[in-house]
């Protein structure tokens, strides 16, 4: 009988189930559906209410209504039999969180509570809290305290304290009813098995736990507001566990609704672009995965700590057990990419696209790529939903310099996708620059897919990419956690490493940087670091004067 193991993939506006052999990695069958409700930025579900700007909430109710309809619809595609599935292991967007009772129950779904914004979960860009992070940040320097310099200096307004403390001063009711505040993986993992359990990945990226020192003291928690002391000790309990470790096994109603076995071993949980690191068969030192979609998100492992300036962490364990899991990122990339061909692409483009049964995306890149670097007189900054990476500040904002009433979309739609890819350049450098070697790269995610676009990361970085041979690294990587929550006893694997050499694919195209590209694409990238300097280092705070009139 062959073994199967369940993956299961929650991203930003979706959720993925995906069968895979144990074996061969080979995909037996995988299933997709969009949340009903989406993200939620305008109006809570039913109200017609505006929700305040920079506000990014879930419906929790959405994510065990989509896993429940893919995993069946898996199930059905693959026939594979219940009894063949050895394990269920999931990612999640993060930092996502919600408040709970004792019981888990989500205080969205309690009539006294559903029009109140703070009781539905806020996603991972949700940046309302920015005030609180910089009053984090602002105190952490002035007690001179070590531990920001693990998170490259300072934390972001998507972290868990940030979040909580906006919770706590704006819906206090609600902050002193909920008995738990908990990540999005640990939450449909407790709803799977009836077992809280932390997952070391997304406590210790979004949560500032460390494996030695643990959680933030209850002294520095009181400072930024008396209520706060008693986060991590009451509101975030619960044992904090290497991802892929066994949580616990599956209730007997929930296989019911899946359609698998009760008892089947459900692991715990890790973020969605760190999944995505083994899925793409990275799980050993110097070599840099990055995940491509939304957002960009940048894994490096390494035996040693070695503290990087704005990193958005390290973690030991943070993404395979044994190693420090780095991650940096960049919070807009596809997402930028989207609003510029959704907002700013003339009529005759759409007309193009139509006629030949094209997207738009594929017109822009097209007509971009009869362009050679640095033609159109165009740079940008990449920070549209403002900077993860090296800054850590969300309140900082997109630019386009350069423009004239001769410039056309395309060359518009190149320069954002230049700007990105100079945004990873930074961030690589950053690494290389502390020590923390960076030997090769490996892509994955939606944006990998397009060639013009990763052959500009290529001339960018002047480095080679190779792209993952999973089309869906992510929810690959969450299926290896459930085999290593089966162990080798119940036909799983004993570490991440030993699933990925049986269960990845080799890279399916790998990009050479461009010899003649390389002289245009240094001077744009030494233009982009000034720029980069003069507006994201205070010397001029423009963006954030937008930010405070807007707000007004």
């Amino acid at each position: 009988m062959s073994k199967y193991t369940l993956g299961l993939d929650f991203g930003t506006e979706s959720a993925r189930a995906l069968l895979v052999d144990v074996a061969t990695g080979e995909i037996a069958a995988t299933a997709v559906e969009a949340y009903p409700d989406g993200v939620i930025d305008e109006h809570l579900p039913g109200s017609a209410a505006p929700l305040p700007p920079d506000w990014a909430l879930q419906n929790p109710s959405d994510w065990l209504a989509v896993m429940e309809r893919t995993t069946q619809a898996a199930l059905r595609q693959s026939g594979v039999a219940a009894a063949e599935v050895i394990g269920i292991g999931l990612d999640f967007t993060a930092c996502t969180v919600l408040p709970t009772s004792a019981d888990g129950a989500p205080f969205h779904t309690q009539a006294a509570y559903r029009a109140r914004p703070h009781a539905w979960a806020k996603l991972w860009k949700h940046h309302a809290a920015q005030p609180q992070a910089d009053r984090v940040n602002a105190l952490a320097a002035a007690r001179g305290d070590a531990w920001p310099r693990r998170y490259g200096g300072k934390i972001s307004s998507e972290w868990l304290i940030p979040k909580a403390l906006q919770l706590l001063e704006e819906d206090p009711e609600l902050y002193a009813a909920a008995d738990c505040i908990v990540e999005a993986a640990d939450w449909v993992v407790w709803q799977l098995t009836g077992v809280l359990a932390r997952n070391a990945c997304a406590a210790g990226y979004k949560g500032t736990w460390h494996k030695s020192a643990g959680y933030l003291p209850a002294d520095f928690l009181a400072a930024l507001h008396p209520d706060l002391a008693g986060l991590y000790a009451s509101k975030v309990a619960g044992p904090v566990v290497a991802p892929g470790a066994r949580v616990g096994g599956l209730s007997a109603a929930w296989a019911a609704r899946l359609g698998l076995a009760a008892g089947t071993p459900v692991a715990a949980g890790i973020i969605d672009a760190h999944a995505a690191a083994p899925g793409g068969g990275v799980t050993g030192p110097g070599v840099m995965f990055m995940i491509m979609g939304t957002s960009t998100c940048h894994m490096l492992m390494s035996p040693q700590e070695v503290l990087v300036e704005g990193i958005a962490g390290v973690v030991e364990d943070g993404i395979v057990p044994g190693l420090f899991g780095y991650e940096a990122g960049q919070a807009g990339a596809g997402d930028i990419f989207a609003w510029f061909v959704e907002q700013s692409t003339p009529p005759a483009y759409h007309q193009e696209a139509a006629q030949r049964g094209v997207s738009l995306h594929d017109v822009l890149a097209e007509r971009a790529a009869r362009q050679r670097p640095g033609q159109s007189g165009l740079l940008a900054l990449d920070w549209w939903n403002g900077n993860r990476s090296v800054l850590v500040d969300a309140e900082l904002s997109g630019l386009l310099i350069g423009a004239t009433l001769a410039t056309r979309p395309e060359e518009i739609y190149r320069a954002l996708i230049e700007a990105t890819a100079f945004g990873t350049r930074l961030i690589i450098e950053a690494f290389t620059g502390q020590g923390v070697a960076v030997e090769s790269i490996v892509a994955g995610g939606g944006l990998a897919k397009n060639p013009f676009l990763m052959q500009i990361y290529a001339d960018v970085t002047g480095r080679e990419l190779a792209v993952a041979g999973s089309p869906q690294p992510s929810a690959l990587g969450a299926a290896m956690l459930g085999t290593t929550a089966a162990g080798p006893a119940g036909g799983g694997y004993a570490t991440l490493a030993e699933a990925a050499g049986s269960m990845a694919p080799p890279p399916a195209q790998r990009y050479r940087p461009i010899a003649a590209h390389r002289p245009a694409y240094d001077v744009l990238y030494a233009e982009y670091r000034r720029l980069y300097d003069t507006f994201g280092r205070g010397e001029n705070d423009v963006m954030k004067t937008l930010r405070r009139l807007r707000r007004a």
